[in-house]
């Protein structure tokens, strides 16, 4: 586990300091959870080193509640990125609907390494991890090379 912040970081339910058995070495003891609702556990959370006590897969954080789905649109924060929801409002005067849309900041864990701006994304909700964020990604599929954008490299 690679030790980056002033504060020793590992994960509450593992015991570092086990005794060593002859003959026996359980080196890399990690706690990987199911998170149910027919969501698979990515690779990356069971093989990773990362400490994140906000993931729904290592950390100390439930799925309940809503699924949602949106798009990336922002991933300047720190494990936080911001997702657009788009949907349609019935205007009755009108007889017709006009599109709206809503942004909301998501935890991302980073177990999902490779996700870029324009990935859709499912998120299920959970307790208030912040004054705004409610929800954590939970699955990634990728964007279709539909849209064009420009990409560095």
């Amino acid at each position: 586990m690679d030790q980056t912040e002033r504060a020793f970081q590992k994960q509450p339910t593992v015991f570092l300091n086990r005794k060593k058995a002859l003959g026996k070495s359980k080196s890399g003891q990690r706690l990987v959870r199911n998170i149910g609702l027919g969501f698979k556990t990515p690779r990356t959370a069971k093989e990773g080193q990362y400490i994140d006590k906000k993931c729904p897969f290592t950390g100390n954080v439930h799925i309940r509640g809503r699924i949602l789905t949106g798009t990336v649109v922002k991933m300047k924060m720190t494990r936080t990125i911001v997702i657009r929801r788009d949907y349609l409002h019935y205007v009755s005067k009108y007889n017709r609907y006009e599109k709206r849309h809503k942004n909301m900041s998501v935890h991302c864990s980073p177990c999902f390494q490779d996700m870029s701006i324009g990935d859709n994304v499912t998120v299920g909700e959970c307790r208030p991890l912040s004054k705004t964020v409610r929800f954590n990604v939970i699955k990634v599929t990728k964007q279709t090379g539909a849209k064009k954008s420009f990409v560095k490299f």
